[in-house]
């Protein structure tokens, strides 16, 4: 088994595409080569920004998981490196699941991340056991510690599971290393645990942070915890979560807590609930706090429930949303793209005051690889349009709706003619607030649309396979609607 890793890599070298390749997406995360799903250690080691993913490279389905391997100075470029981690220890034998990372004060960088070991019934069915195990390496090269695993069955609270124990998270705070675990407790949902440490290497119980009991899905998955704005903040992603109106729907979805932490009882006090993104493809957040300050997102832009819908021929499946900044306002968690995405803007058009009723295209006003602004008003000041539409990705038989409807102020974003060659879900409804203006934020990539509402109220991200020959972009109304339009192709 000591060659898996060494394995894995020369496959990346000879049968991966190269960076820059028309195939990949232009600025957002994906493998050079085979399946890529949550991200993994987003962390700060020297100087430079760290994001692995699970990862499987021998193809573009779930397989026995790997730890893939990027880095970046500014979120937006990223560098590929050599896949840093695969199962070859009795211990994680089928599978390094997801997990954290830290820069350790000697210099070296901590990977904490789940390992999984399967073991057959007597029935026949298959169990597989999970166990919190570290590596340690330099930003290339790691080995996994002798000490592994570090978190096993016995450092689990009574009733809960060693076979949902998965996706530590790591930071230091306060002169001690933490880290949350997501953990299926004995009434069958899902719990997140706090552990503590003073070296990052021995780790003890510290309590239940946060308990499901069955209201917002089962188990919790990749947990991360961090102050931020006066609250503190709570991200997991539910299974199984069932449909709440338009606040969470079913499926694999995500979930934020914002609160209070009460300090001597180690547990998360809620104040309030919320989905983190309202589109269909989001999953498996991991943040960061960069060196100036800013508390910083990524997250899986893929569901499992239409994972198996893929373009045929592409030798690589699966991307991460844009990094976002995090902030919270009037007691919500509010999202935006990373400010060094501007950097990358170019060939700017713009239009004020356009009048809008019947369709609608503005000159110079297209693209598939844009940043794009539409703010939106009532045409008259006695009669609110009935709705508002954005198309985009749009061609003769292809096109992305974006529509408004004030009566009951919802966002629908429609993607059934998207690309797309199976019956999956395509049309995903969500609540906004009511504003005197609407102003929506598009990002589009190759593959690809996230929408921001209101400033980063609402996110919402979606998959798109429209063929980037689709370029068009029109607006629609029923009514009257008067718009501003910033535009900005993105140059890589």
């Amino acid at each position: 088994m000591k060659n898996v890793l060494a394995k894995a890599r020369e496959f990346e070298q000879k049968y991966g595409v190269k960076p820059g390749d028309p195939l990949l997406p232009k600025f957002h995360v994906t493998a050079l080569v085979g399946w890529v799903n949550d991200p993994n250690g987003f962390s700060v080691y020297r100087d430079e920004y760290h994001l692995f993913f699970q990862y499987y490279p021998y193809d573009v389905k779930w397989g026995p998981m790997h730890w893939g391997h990027v880095k970046t100075r500014d979120f937006i470029k990223w560098e590929h490196l050599p896949c840093s981690m695969a199962p070859d220890q009795n211990y994680d034998k089928d599978g390094c699941f997801s997990g954290g990372a830290i820069e350790l004060p000697d210099g070296r960088h901590l990977l904490m991340y789940t390992g999984v070991r399967n073991v057959r019934r007597s029935n026949g069915l298959v169990d597989g056991y999970q166990t919190q195990c570290i590596a340690i390496g330099d930003g290339i090269n790691y080995e996994k510690y002798e000490g592994n695993p570090v978190l096993d069955e016995k450092d689990l609270p009574e009733g809960g599971s060693a076979i949902d124990f998965r996706d530590p998270k790591i930071w230091f705070e306060d002169g001690k290393y933490w880290c949350v675990v997501g953990n299926r407790p004995a009434d069958g949902s899902g719990s997140i645990l706090l552990y503590e440490s003073t070296d990052a290497l021995h780790w003890s119980f510290a309590s239940v942070l946060a308990s499901c009991h069955n209201q917002f899905g089962r188990m919790w998955e990749c947990p991360d915890f961090f102050a931020l704005d006066g609250k503190h903040v709570l991200l997991t992603s539910p299974q199984d979560m069932t449909s709440m109106g338009l606040e969470f729907h079913p499926g694999n979805s995500t979930l934020c807590i914002l609160g209070a932490y009460d300090e001597q009882a180690q547990h998360l006090l809620r104040d309030n609930i919320q989905a983190i993104d309202y589109g269909t493809d989001f999953y498996a957040t991991q943040s960061l706090l960069t060196p100036d300050g800013r508390r910083v997102m990524i997250a899986w832009m893929q569901s499992w429930e239409s994972s198996g819908c893929k373009v045929t021929g592409l030798p690589f499946f699966g991307q991460m949303t844009l990094p976002r900044e995090l902030h919270v306002r009037d007691g919500r968690l509010i999202q935006n793209p990373v400010r060094e995405l501007e950097q990358y803007r170019a060939v700017k058009v713009s239009y004020q005051n356009v009048m809008i009723s019947d369709e609608t295209n503005l000159q110079g006003i297209n693209g598939r690889f844009i940043d794009m602004t539409v703010r939106v008003r009532p045409g008259s000041r006695s009669n609110m349009y009935r709705y508002f539409k954005v198309c985009v990705a749009k061609d003769g038989d292809r096109v992305t709706t974006i529509r408004h409807k004030p009566e009951n102020n919802t966002i629908r974003v429609d993607r059934s003619r998207s690309g797309f060659p199976h019956d999956i879900v395509n049309v995903r409804d969500f609540p906004i607030s009511a504003h005197d203006e609407l102003k929506l934020r598009l990002i589009l990539d190759r593959y690809s649309l996230e929408l921001f509402v209101n400033d980063g109220e609402q996110a919402a991200s979606f998959v798109l396979y429209t063929p980037v020959s689709a370029n068009s972009i029109s607006f629609s109304c029923e009514g009257a609607a008067i718009i501003d339009v910033e535009k900005y192709e993105l140059v890589m």
